[in-house]
């Protein structure tokens, strides 16, 4: 590993650069479909209570299923396995919804690439975490989160032109997009690990797994830890799906194309300033960077509240895209600092796990403010609720062990 730090051509390894690939691909399958998500349900007659409860509820199964198979990834001292089931797992969902239409049928496809999602993330990040230090941990997050969200450029583009050629056929979409996630389970194949021994017993006891791993870990993890994800979650629990702000352009009068084409271009932005902005964090420091993020998402939201334009909308998704790119990758990287190298993936699951239950409330709360209250009023809460949290995570420097 110490190669790693004096060899800067060295720091993205094989290892990164295949699990970039195979997140590439996954992604442009996941994200051919999301944009197009919000107005199939509306096309087929669900409203935005049902929208957010979906959300919210296959979010909150992806979070539970992380904890757990991260825990099982820890102990086993196994990533690969995981890796390979998740990404499998979340490819087979994709053409379930050309068959069906029946409610139980989309949160059954929508669940089963969620858990999907569950199974590897722990272990995927956690394999990451090992091919890096903590000196160069935001540069090879924020690369892997960019050739990740490229996949969301490549996924909405290919919805875009199939959508302009064939509008309002959705059926043959959810089977095209099967092909990236075949390609991304190939790609898996390619990876290998450093073999680890397992972990039999921790302080004279049998190790174990259960479903909710996150609450066991929660109670044992320091108090550095237990500050961090309070206040990621304080924000997790306004920050509702970004389905949402497809929905307002959609109720703004613009049609299909621009609202693709606009989410389109955030995923751009997010895929070009991921890997910089990571490297901007090792030098200034994770804190300061997310925090940055999180007053972007304030500006996005304020923004929301107010504007039907098409260029302003235009210049907040350009925004939307900075606060993601100085968010996504830099969180997890910074648990990861905090954390000993044996419980990254269970770190990184519980705080997912209860990230995700918090994507339930935040989903299904702004479904129920945006249908009896509107918009305005429910980007407005978001935006003053995500400004308590940035003065939290301010505080958090002076409380607990700094890691910048």
């Amino acid at each position: 590993m110490q190669s790693l730090t004096n060899s800067p051509q060295k720091v993205i390894t094989k290892t990164i650069w295949m699990l970039s690939m195979v997140s590439l691909f996954t992604d442009m399958a996941s994200e051919m479909l999301y944009p197009v998500m919000p107005l199939f349900l509306k096309h087929i007659g669900y409203t935005a209570i049902f929208i957010g409860v979906l959300e919210g509820v296959t979010e909150a199964v992806a979070g539970l299923s992380k904890s757990y198979f991260g825990k099982l990834s820890d102990l086993s001292g196994k990533r690969l396995p995981f890796v390979r089931l998740g990404y499998s797992l979340s490819a087979v969902s994709k053409p379930m919804l050309a068959f069906f239409f029946y409610p139980w049928w989309i949160f059954l496809s929508r669940s089963i690439d969620r858990v999907g999602k569950g199974i590897r993330t722990g272990a995927r990040d956690a394999l990451l975490s090992e091919e890096c230090t903590k000196e160069n941990k935001g540069r090879v997050f924020g690369f892997h989160r960019s050739w990740d969200t490229f996949g969301s450029v490549l996924g909405p583009a290919i919805a875009l032109v199939y959508l302009y050629f064939n509008p309002d056929n959705y059926t043959t979409l959810f089977l095209i997009a099967f092909l990236p996630g075949l390609a991304a389970i190939i790609a898996t194949l390619l990876i290998k690990e450093k073999k680890k021994a397992p972990v039999i017993k921790i302080d004279g006891k049998k190790a174990s797994a259960h479903i909710f791993a996150f609450v066991g870990y929660w109670k044992e993890s320091t108090a550095s830890y237990k500050k961090l994800v309070t206040g990621l979650l304080l924000f997790a629990l306004f920050n509702s799906s970004d389905v949402f702000l497809l929905l307002k352009m959609k109720e703004s009068g613009f049609p299909d194309a621009s609202i693709i084409g606009v989410y389109i271009f955030y995923n751009l932005v997010f895929a070009i300033l991921a890997y910089p902005i990571g490297i901007l964090a090792d030098k200034l420091g994770l804190k300061k960077i997310f925090i940055a993020g999180l007053f972007m998402f304030c500006l996005v939201y304020l923004g929301f509240a107010f504007t039907n334009n098409l260029f302003i909308f235009i210049f907040l998704f350009f925004l939307y895209g900075v606060y993601a790119a100085a968010t996504e990758g830099i969180s997890k990287a910074w648990i990861s600092n905090i954390v000993g190298a044996r419980e990254t993936a269970t770190a990184i699951g519980t705080y997912s796990g209860f990230q995700s239950i918090a994507a339930l409330i935040a989903s299904s709360l702004c479904g129920l403010l945006w249908f009896n209250f509107g918009a305005t009023i429910t980007f407005l809460i978001t935006a003053c609720a995500t400004f308590i949290a940035i003065i939290y995570l301010s505080f958090y420097k002076r409380t607990a062990i700094s890691i910048s």
